[in-house]
């Protein structure tokens, strides 16, 4: 039951933790998730998942309630199935894989993350007619989803690969990717006790660094209505470029 005592590790995972705090609160919504990259450089990745599990739950109901009108029920009926599914593989993957293994999966995610920076780009500016609603597209996205976010808390890309060109009005694919994680998160818990992450010390742990979790997400609702989003999608994506290539290098290298 005894948290972790290394001042590294919340040098760390505090600024992580706020920056992602931000982005659930709907400021550069889907900016990513730098808590799990980060963490990983001083602990091993499967328990830096575990730890940061309870605080993104705690994320989410402040966020949620803040966008709890605003939703769209008819896509998350196409998304949810495929979650349940990547949950359930990525489960899978998570308990099969070595340490190292897990490190390079979770800097190759990050680094993905960054690249996907570009086509995110690409679909907020294109032109058009907004794509339908496309449900096997919608299945396989949120599978990917589920499955990346099992392993590094990173389900945001595959979503985003789905919903963006569906050109929803902010506040409602704010909304619908706050609740969609929401559910994704709240099912990871079971796959996450089972795999023995979700122990004493990792919940000490997580309780020292909770109050991160309604900080952030207030600033990033307060943040939403007021700055625009450039600033943080730069800061985040350099700060998640770095952190996965050491993480990629470390776990190939290893």
């Amino acid at each position: 039951m005894t948290p972790i005592a290394d001042p590294w590790f919340y040098l760390l995972a505090v600024p992580a933790l706020l920056l992602t705090g931000i982005s659930k609160g709907g400021f550069a919504s889907g900016g990513g998730n730098l808590a799990v990259p980060a963490m990983s450089l001083v602990i091993a990745p499967p328990q830096a998942a575990g730890i940061v599990l309870p605080i993104l739950c705690a994320m989410d109901l402040f966020g949620v309630w803040a966008y709890r009108r605003d939703w769209d029920r008819r896509t998350m009926a196409i998304l949810a199935p495929g979650a349940l599914v990547g949950i359930a593989l990525g489960a899978v993957a998570f308990g099969a894989l070595s340490d190292r293994a897990v490190k390079a999966m979770i800097g190759a995610i990050a680094i993905g993350f960054v690249l996907h920076a570009a086509l995110r780009r690409r679909l907020l500016r294109g032109g058009g007619v907004p794509a339908g609603e496309a449900p096997l597209k919608g299945l396989v996205c949120s599978a990917l989803s589920g499955f990346t976010s099992t392993l590094a808390h990173a389900g945001g890309p595959p979503l985003a690969v789905y919903l963006l060109p569906r050109r929803l009005p902010r506040q409602r694919l704010n909304a619908t990717t706050v609740v969609f994680f929401t559910l994704v998160n709240a099912v990871k818990l079971l796959p996450y006790a089972l795999l023995g992450q979700l122990h004493g010390g990792n919940l000490a742990t997580s309780a020292v660094l909770l109050p991160t979790a309604p900080a952030g997400v207030l600033l990033g609702i307060w943040l939403s209505r007021r700055v625009t989003d450039r600033l943080f999608y730069r800061v985040v994506f350099v700060l998640l470029l770095l952190t996965g290539a050491k993480l990629l290098h470390d776990g190939l290298a290893g």
